[in-house]
């Protein structure tokens, strides 16, 4: 079982981008830290963590370890909810990351499908099986990575900078999390869980893959370790005060509108 004074974190999608340079953040910033590196694939997760530990050895200070779970299957999210439970006891931290943008060819309806099983159904699944173990923690935070793709306020702006962007099925996708993020933020208050959707803002990362990565850098993404450290100082209980205002709480440190 965990002690009281450490803060168990688990991440999902953490083998790369955002969610990998989160675990990095959280591992240089504390020795109170006991980060879960969550990764579809043990082998993924793994090579992730070593080559962590070999570009960053000498500054980690909280202990990371790697627990499989797809988001998209529920045999594999119980199991690492049993692991959870059976080491730590709790969950202190859950920061529902993995998602995935559909770029091969394929119908709107496979796409929608494929969208929302990851972006959508996942997270919510995941916070319905964890919810025990948050439940156990003195301080439970859960934290839904979306987008301001996801913002019906913003889509409808005409002097946003995004707003010629299609990615329809993607921006629905995330316009439901910020809808499971309100209702959580409701239903667990109860019992003192504080419950934010977290915008990242346009990043590098793995979602489109290289060809995406190289388009993301021309057109001015940001590094994956600004969200990554703006992740780290919500976890820190930082940005507390936000988490009752209406919107995202935004990379920058505004709140972005629903």
């Amino acid at each position: 079982m965990a002690a009281p004074d450490i803060t168990v974190i688990l991440i999902t999608g953490a083998s790369s981008g955002i969610g990998l340079e989160t675990v990095l953040a959280l591992a240089q910033t504390s020795s109170s830290f006991e980060i879960l590196l969550g990764s579809r694939s043990v082998e993924k997760g793994t090579k992730a963590l070593d080559d962590l530990r070999s570009a960053n050895g000498q500054s980690l200070k909280g202990n990371i370890s790697v627990v499989q779970i797809d988001v998209t299957d529920q045999k594999s999210i119980t199991a690492a909810k049993q692991w959870v439970e059976t080491k730590y006891g709790r969950l202190d931290v859950l920061i529902n990351n993995a998602g995935i943008i559909v770029t091969k060819p394929c119908d709107t309806l496979t796409n929608l499908r494929e969208t929302f099983e990851t972006n959508t159904f996942g997270p919510a699944i995941v916070t319905e099986t964890f919810e025990p173990l948050l439940r156990n923690s003195s301080n439970p935070r859960l934290i839904y990575v979306s987008s301001d793709a996801g913002s019906i306020t913003t889509r409808l702006d005409k002097t946003y900078k995004w707003y010629g962007l299609r990615g329809d099925t993607y921006r629905m996708s995330k316009a439901a999390v910020n809808m499971l993020s309100a209702c959580h933020r409701v239903n667990f208050a109860d019992w003192g869980c504080k419950v934010c959707a977290f915008n990242p803002d346009f990043c590098v990362t793995n979602l489109t893959g290289e060809a995406g990565r190289v388009f993301r850098k021309e057109h001015g993404a940001r590094d994956p370790k600004e969200p990554a450290a703006a992740l780290v100082s919500i976890v820190a209980g930082k940005r507390d005060t936000d988490f009752e205002k209406s919107g995202m709480l935004d990379v920058d440190g505004s709140v972005r509108p629903w």
